[in-house]
């Protein structure tokens, strides 16, 4: 990574400060919140992490977009950890998570080393923050400071969930109303530059969209076929084909080739606002690493619960 990238990730922490201070009226999250009850906590965190990603690199992007889909349904609380139970039906099998987020198990097994080392003093919320976090460093991209003290949440809501499925290049709106610019969704659509998608999910982008590449569109109708229903719905393609297992702004070339592999992503470079950046990012890897780290310091500071709110939980599929 260049050096400016370097001390440009260096002040993040110093500019979002003020940010992350007053995020919650429960109190601030802090970068030394565990440095006494739980010094070791981020060390078993990037063990584990580590530990899944080079069993499979794939489950990297899936702990990222765990993340994700957390932050943007009632704030980074892990209520989408919870499993359903009598009382409420949790977020796992909404729309946009059922059969598509995946790496609980990896949480899990993170949490009970957590545990064994610092029993009920580390949230599942703040876990995932960081396991987050490692695994965009791990599969090649940057780190940033994770401010830590969230708690956990005592419920979940698969409505919430499916009234607002976290499509990064699209609503502008919605990233307003999280406190997010339109840069920091540009900049955080990037998570696309790797992973998988199934077929149902970009079906109707590679068939009925103008604005893609006629190769590209071919090349993903051999293994989505246009009816809908079957096996096919789960055939899986890599959102960023030219390196889909490493984090890089290949994402952004794909974009200015018409090679986006879901409608919303490839609105981000359509004739619209976003266009310049577009061409920035896939030009200067630097500045792409360097602007998502910072938005996901702004992200990960969306609605945390702290103080007295909810709890630390024992066991993240449920509340204790």
């Amino acid at each position: 990574m260049a050096a400016a990238t370097v001390r440009c990730l260096l002040t993040i922490a110093v500019v979002l400060a003020p940010f992350l201070a007053g995020a919650t009226a429960g109190g601030p999250l802090s970068t030394s919140f565990y440095s006494k009850k739980c010094p070791n906590v981020q060390g078993i965190v990037r063990a584990g992490v580590a530990s899944a990603v080079a069993a499979e690199r794939r489950m990297g992007a899936s702990i990222l977009r765990m993340f994700f889909h957390d932050c943007f349904v009632n704030g980074c609380d892990g209520s989408i950890l919870l499993d359903d139970t009598s009382t409420f039906t949790g977020e796992k099998n909404a729309g946009p998570n059922a059969n598509s987020v995946r790496g609980f198990e990896v949480i899990d097994a993170i949490k009970a080393q957590v545990e064994a080392a610092c029993n009920a003093t580390v949230s599942c919320a703040d876990i995932l923050a960081l396991a987050a976090r490692d695994a965009v460093n791990l599969l090649g991209g940057p780190t940033w400071t994770v401010y830590l003290g969230r708690r956990d949440a005592l419920t979940a809501s698969q409505s919430d969930a499916n009234a607002k499925p976290p499509r990064l290049a699209t609503l502008v709106a919605m990233f307003g109303n999280k406190g997010l610019s339109p840069r920091d969704m540009t900049a955080l659509s990037g998570a696309h530059t790797v992973g998988q998608a199934r077929c149902a999910t970009f079906r109707d982008r590679i068939y009925n969209d103008a604005n893609i590449n006629a190769t590209f569109a071919s090349l993903r109708q051999q293994t989505c076929p246009q009816a809908a229903g079957g096996a096919s719905d789960a055939a899986l393609a890599p959102i960023d084909a030219q390196t889909p297992e490493a984090f890089d702004n290949a994402y952004y070339t794909n974009l200015m080739g018409k090679r986006g592999l879901f409608h919303s992503d490839q609105e981000l470079f359509n004739g619209g606002s976003q266009d310049v950046l577009v061409k920035k990012y896939s030009g200067n890897a630097g500045m792409f690493a360097a602007d998502f780290a910072k938005a996901m310091m702004r992200m990960g500071a969306i609605s945390p619960l702290t103080g007295a709110q909810g709890e630390v939980r024992l066991n993240c599929r449920k509340v204790n």
